[in-house]
């Protein structure tokens, strides 16, 4: 690898800071340790916790030895140590921090990093053929953060990280640029999602908790992992964080979620929007408040509540960053800005181009491609192209205003009218007539690590079909958390097969049923943690064998990976 560069600690905002590249290596992400040659000391998990810098544990021991807050193996390997990792999301690798903090005498002399990728994320073993040196063997130095820059890589989802010959690391990320996860043009996604590009690019203030956390995957464990500002102390005052979408698209809703905030969370907020041929030209805008559009007027917020809100101004038009201001002050743990892609170009010197994904050596068909497909929880505004959720809403997630929703049973109950319509097309003289059956699932094995593939869809060209979760085939309650389904859905395209383009995937909990609209091409029902039962509502002709179910075996040249977010 040639042209490798050792940046000064003061280079680093700016080559890494979040503005311009992500940390892929982020458990936050799904980063993990996948194997080690040897954790005697301080196990290898250590790499990649979000704590910087590592603290100093002097003073304190264990069976083994003086603790570290970090990977240190044992003594006198003859040639080198090594630590195999998954990257949290594809991406092209940019730069390095390897940091020795607190371990002087027993730090790790030097190290070299090798990265691969694979399209199965079947886990690679340390002497894999396809390792690529990305950055080769460099000296370090003890308790000292040793900052690498290299030209952007091809896309990878493993590292190798070699310590010549043993000894102490503490911390080790790995930097670059997300490979985009983008549905086609008709579909809705998060368009401000890390998975999709999107990126923070500058908050007011990050006193608690750092801005870039407002796109991660998944609602996070705490207020730790949100973003937070100081107590304002001034009359007026307020808070903003700018994003620039993973693509231009045209909106349609936002989500704010203050999940964990409690008596800290904004008392309001209003929303901005901004169209830049130029990714630079947003740092003029920001300056220039006539150049952002309002999509969102000040409105209220509650507390550890997710809220949804429609946007204004958005008909018909394209918009590639937003502005989220805050009132006076506060916290929020994720935003979501719901759109549709537009296909157009932006040029732009901040909006980065990736190098070309390849297929791997390992694949029989050379021209077979990859596609990563994130699960995410279901919603009835995500899911509503391919048919309804079927649920009660609460205060913290009101139901949408096209539900009517009245008083029932005295006043003890609340009744949410007309959520999904059983539809047949099926001719008159089919005879067929509205059924009840059940299901009894058993749970997906085919899944490691938040990851499985998808291998077959089916349809049902006549007939709509709901799935009520009823509880688990063993007795237990719907309250188990282990109870969800997986959740695969794809339009029908013009070859009347599948427009894998529109492929969205979620996780259902057991509060939700679902109903696909007929001719919805969907995943098997598919139960995860725990074996379910759920009530199937369907038209049926006869005793119900003659079903218009149609099984589609997924071409093996393209890869399909369900990878869930939380």
């Amino acid at each position: 690898m040639s042209a490798v560069e050792r940046l000064d600690l003061n280079d680093f905002e700016a080559n890494f800071s979040a503005s311009t590249v992500t940390e892929l290596s982020s458990v936050a992400l799904g980063g993990r340790i996948v194997a080690v040659s040897d954790e005697f000391f301080a196990e290898a998990f250590h790499l990649l916790l979000v704590e910087v810098p590592a603290p100093s544990l002097k003073g304190q021991f264990g069976p083994n030895g003086a603790l570290y807050s970090g990977w240190e193996t044992r003594r006198h390997n003859p040639d080198h140590d090594w630590c195999i990792i998954q990257l949290g999301t594809t991406g092209s690798i940019t730069g390095f921090d390897v940091d020795t903090a607190n371990f002087n005498g027993n730090e790790a002399p030097a190290a070299s990093i090798h990265a691969l990728y694979d399209a199965d994320l079947k886990d690679p073993t340390p002497d894999d053929a396809r390792w690529t040196e990305i950055l080769p063997k460099t000296d370090l130095g003890p308790n000292s953060r040793h900052l690498f820059k290299i030209p952007p890589t091809l896309c990878y989802n493993y590292v190798i990280l070699r310590m010549y010959p043993d000894g102490g690391i503490a911390r080790f990320r790995v930097y670059g640029q997300v490979l985009p996860v983008h549905p086609s043009s008709n579909n809705l996604f998060d368009l401000a999602h890390v998975f999709a590009g999107g990126r923070v690019l500058r908050v007011s203030d990050q006193h608690f908790g750092v801005g870039t956390n407002l796109i991660l995957p998944g609602r996070g464990i705490n207020m730790g992992d949100g973003w937070e500002t100081k107590r304002s102390r001034s009359k007026g005052h307020n808070d903003w964080v700018v994003i620039q979408l993973g693509a231009p698209g045209e909106l349609t809703e936002v989500e704010l979620d203050t999940h964990h905030f409690l008596g800290n969370f904004p008392e309001s907020c209003e929303i901005y929007a901004l169209s830049t041929p130029d990714g630079d030209n947003w740092n003029e805008a920001l300056a220039d408040h006539s150049k952002w559009t309002m999509i969102l007027p000040r409105t209220k917020l509650g507390p550890h509540r997710q809220h949804f809100f429609e946007l204004d101004n958005v008909e018909n038009r394209t918009y590639t960053h937003v502005k989220v201001i805050i009132f006076p002050d506060g916290g929020l743990k994720r935003i979501r800005i719901m759109g549709r892609k537009v296909d157009e170009p932006v040029a732009s010197s901040s909006r980065s181009t990736l190098p070309t994904l390849i297929p791997t050596p390992s694949m029989s068909d050379p021209q077979s491609q990859i596609f990563v497909i994130p699960v995410v929880p279901l919603t009835a505004e995500e899911f509503a192209p391919f048919g309804q959720v079927i649920q009660a809403y609460s205060p913290a997630h009101p139901a949408r205003k096209v539900i009517k929703v009245t008083p029932a049973n005295g006043g003890t109950a609340e009744k949410f009218h007309k959520l999904s319509l059983p539809i047949s097309t099926y001719p008159p003289e089919a005879g067929a007539s509205v059924g009840i059956s059940v299901y009894r699932c058993e749970p997906l094995t085919d899944i490691s690590d938040g990851i499985t593939v998808l291998r077959t869809l089916e349809r049902h060209p006549f007939t709509n079909q709901a799935f009520i979760p009823m509880g688990s085939g063993s007795g237990e309650g719907l309250e188990d958390p282990a109870n969800s389904y997986l959740v695969v859905v794809a339009h029908n395209g013009s070859n009347d097969r599948p427009d894998m383009t529109t492929l969205k995937a979620f996780v259902a909990n057991t509060s939700q049923g679902i109903s696909y609209n007929a001719g919805v091409w969907h995943q098997p029902m598919t139960v995860l943690g725990k074996p379910l039962d759920l009530a199937c509502v369907e038209n049926q002709i006869g005793d119900g064998n003659k079903m218009d179910c149609e099984i589609l075996d997924l071409d093996p040249a393209s890869t399909y990976i369900l990878k869930f977010t939380q």
